[in-house]
């Protein structure tokens, strides 16, 4: 079976995915820095799967060390590029960092891909692509509007480097997928969503301030336009975004695509605002999460929630997983998680 490289793919959306390529068969090779995620991930990978994927602990901005990859590991036939600063709030602080780690690493990878015959690349990219949309729910064909925030340009850019490089390189081809909000976690509890620090998305926020590691979880503003005042996000489970992935994989292997450069959402359809997303958590896994309303972040889009009819009906994907599920998962992950630590700490 072929082997697929995963960068960041010790990290939340990177280990559940290569949880689902190992299970379809696939050989796998991690490369991560571990700047946002851990090694014990590849136990619960193994726990899962029986297999222990090959990791390289590389930075994807380090040219020379990935070239020396690929030499390494000659048989890589597609790769899923998820490797990238990611939060909103901290690229408004810090954009060179996210310019540097997410338009390098991707160029390096593209410069490098001829050099070593690897022709497919999956993209790893967002819905803010699309900003604060005029027409909800979202298609692929909205126009992409100036970025809120350093990280939501470093996506555009990347799709944008993506074309042109494969406008002037024919043999390689490329699947785009815009995600939306991912939660929850693996079934088996052994995986999840793993922040190094402070959680710059809700759910693990939610799940920490259930299990009382956080006093209270912050709810940024409460005054947009929203039945509720606060933010509205499609919410897909990180089993079927990862699912999504192995999809277009098969796809490019195949020769199945209909262009270089193809661009799909992932999303359920559906839009939730956060205050939907913490009293459902409450309700379904009977705990209290204390939250207080502060102001606004800056950079954050007031509602988007995906159509994601092109992909359910071009790639036979789609979100199966319920909120109410994707939300017990999450929790149980987070419990499972601290039993680990609190044995390892006595």
């Amino acid at each position: 079976m072929a082997r697929i490289l995963v960068t960041g793919g010790a990290g939340y959306i990177g280990s559940h995915t290569v949880v689902e390529l190992q299970t379809k068969g696939y050989d796998v090779v991690i490369v991560d820095n571990l700047s946002n995620s851990n090694i014990d991930v590849l136990n619960g990978i193994e726990t899962i799967t029986g297999i222990r994927p090959a990791f390289e602990n590389i930075d994807c901005v380090d040219y020379v060390s990935m070239d020396r990859m690929f030499e390494k590991y000659n048989d890589i036939e597609a790769i899923i590029h998820f490797a990238a600063s990611k939060a909103v709030g901290e690229s408004v602080e810090k954009p060179l960092m996210y310019y540097r780690n997410n338009l390098v690493s991707l160029i390096n990878l593209l410069q490098l891909m001829p050099i070593h015959k690897v022709k497919n690349i999956v993209f790893s990219s967002s819905c803010t692509v699309y900003g604060q949309p005029d027409i909800l729910p979202v298609t692929e064909n909205a126009p992409i509007k100036p970025a809120l925030s350093p990280y939501g340009n470093t996506k555009q850019v990347g799709e944008e480097i993506i074309r042109d490089t494969i406008y002037a390189n024919r043999s390689l081809q490329s699947i785009i997928l815009r995600y939306f909000n991912p939660i929850g976690a693996h079934s088996s509890a052994e995986i999840g969503e793993l922040p190094n620090g402070i959680p710059n998305n809700l759910l693990p926020f939610v799940t920490q301030t259930a299990l009382g590691l956080r006093k209270q979880l912050m709810v940024f503003g409460n005054d947009y336009n929203t039945p509720d005042g606060s933010c509205i996000r499609d919410y897909i489970h990180v089993v079927d975004l990862a699912k999504a992935h192995v999809i277009a994989v098969q796809r490019m292997l195949n020769k199945q695509t209909k262009s270089d450069v193809e661009t799909f959402n992932l999303g359920t359809g559906r839009g939730l605002s956060v205050l939907e997303i913490i009293k459902t958590f409450e309700e379904v896994n009977n705990v209290e999460v204390p939250y207080k309303i502060v102001a606004r972040r800056e950079g954050d889009i007031e509602k988007v929630w995906a159509d994601p009819s092109y992909a359910n009906n071009e790639l036979g994907w789609t979100a199966v997983e319920t909120l109410e599920e994707t939300l017990r998962s999450a929790w149980a992950w987070e419990l499972n998680y601290a039993q680990r630590v609190n044995a390892e700490q006595s």
